[in-house]
């Protein structure tokens, strides 16, 4: 009985261990381990703002070298890990060394690479990591020219044929008045249906005005002198505008699956050049011009970096224009504007965030016809039905047919942390191991846009 008694209690041990095991072999392979490659821009250090369940709080980052945009990287982190407020604990784990790649293909110490920094490398380093069977969370652009684009397809098609996840990162999607922007669009007593528009006046315009020199978390940003290099850092018509772009088909066009071969026409584009001093450029980088620009300085010894550029298209048949500039520094109280309205067949949809808006967005809706007496009644009920999501928000009369959406301070969150709800949503994709079945398309959609449009821009005179 005892032998008996002692096999069958060693056949529980055995099976108790056995389910454990698998147990742990589960929770390891359902935990996300983030490697972070060649960080060179901050947003890379935004991903780990906040601690993620699931997600080992180990980082292991591969680096060509112990340089500058490194150190400002694990500065950052290091600044999460020490506040006051609900600080990290992210321990990163560094490799530097010219095989960086290499190693960190070798050793596969985690399973989503965070990329960052110099957009020129960042097709292929998305392509290294998919063909090693890598996740890839990407910062924007993705692409900054269509040989890019042409590549991305074949890591679209890699990274489905691997099973892996390449997303990218779009943060603008979380702003509030964006998202009611979107909400009120869909609500077709109020909106109607979104107007074709026309090339003189589009059925959706965005428009974003940036500075090179400004603060994040607080502290001015140093930025790198190679993000002045545009074969780096990519044109302002392919590097903010991807923002945009995407903001016009996920709110124009929710949820719809975009197909660039036969849906986008790219009708004009314009490129042009912001100029920036020697002294200009040291305030921004803390660095003389680099010999790498020099053939881009004028006579007045002033470099021209080609920031700003202009994109008419059409979607589905709906017009849009897109306009990015980037200034050196905003005036004392000021910062960046953004500008986007939406034309429907009953009202428009406007945000404005400028000095009359303190620079923070403000969201209005304009009636078409601003003597519709029965107006105000369908805002309120589509206020209604918007509250189920968005809980606080409400209108200010202005004018007659001209109304101000109010909205709490709870629901606003600035663009540091829109990095975290981006990263959560990924995170949850990679649970269910499968993207939305637009969200890969629409990614192509729109780098086929900018891309297309930086080509046609470099023929206009």
């Amino acid at each position: 009985m005892k032998v008996a008694g002692f096999l069958l209690f060693g056949g529980v041990i055995a099976a108790c261990n056995n389910q454990s095991t698998k147990d742990q072999q589960e929770a390891d392979a359902n935990t996300i381990r983030l490697i972070t490659l060649d960080p060179g821009h901050f947003h890379a250090a935004l991903v780990q703002k906040s601690m993620y369940p699931n997600v080992d709080s180990t980082v292991h980052v591969y680096a060509p070298n112990d340089g500058k945009d490194l150190q400002a990287h694990l500065s950052l982190i290091d600044g999460f890990n020490t506040r006051a407020t609900d600080p990290t604990h992210w321990k990163e784990e560094v490799y530097t060394g010219d095989d960086y790649v290499q190693k960190m293909i070798e050793e596969k110490k985690g399973n989503v690479v965070v990329l960052a920094g110099d957009n020129q490398r960042k097709i292929d380093y998305i392509t290294q990591s998919i063909d090693a069977g890598f996740n890839v969370l990407a910062d924007k652009p993705v692409v900054i020219d269509v040989a890019g684009f042409q590549k991305l397809e074949k890591a679209f098609a890699k990274a489905k044929e691997k099973n892996v996840l390449l997303y990218d990162i779009m943060t603008e999607r979380f702003e509030v008045t964006t998202a009611l922007q979107k909400e009120f669009s869909q609500v077709k007593a109020l909106f109607g249906e979104l107007q074709k528009g026309t090339t003189a006046e589009p059925a959706i315009t965005k428009e974003s005005v940036h500075h090179f020199f400004k603060e994040v978390a607080g502290k001015p940003l140093t930025r790198p002198s190679w993000f002045f290099d545009v074969t780096k850092q990519g044109e302002g018509i392919v590097d903010v505008t991807s923002h945009l772009v995407d903001l016009v088909q996920w709110e124009g066009f929710p949820e719809q699956i975009i197909d660039y071969r036969k849906d986008i026409d790219v009708l004009a584009a314009k490129r042009w050049p912001t100029w920036l001093t020697a002294a200009q450029f040291k305030k921004a980088t803390e660095e003389d011009f680099p010999e790498n620009l020099k053939a881009n300085i004028n006579d007045k010894g002033e470099l021209g970096v080609y920031a700003n550029g202009e994109i008419n298209y059409t979607i589905k048949g709906v017009h849009a224009r897109i306009i990015v500039k980037w200034n050196f520094e905003p005036p004392k109280g000021t910062g960046d504007t953004h500008y986007s309205i939406m034309r429907g067949t009953h009202a428009n949809l406007i945000i404005k965030q400028g000095q009359e808006q303190g620079y923070k967005p403000v969201l209005y809706v304009e009636a078409i016809n601003s003597a519709d007496r029965n107006f105000e009644e369908t805002l309120k009920q589509a206020i209604t039905e918007v509250t189920t999501k968005y809980k606080g928000i409400g209108i200010e009369k202005l004018k007659p047919g001209f109304y101000q959406i109010t909205i709490p301070e709870e629901l606003k969150t600035v663009h540091e942390q829109h990095f975290g709800q981006v990263t959560q949503n990924y995170l949850s994709y990679l649970t269910k191991k499968q993207l939305p079945d637009w969200e890969v398309p629409n990614m192509l959609a729109k780098y086929y846009t900018t891309t297309k449009a930086l080509e046609l821009a470099k023929q206009e005179k």
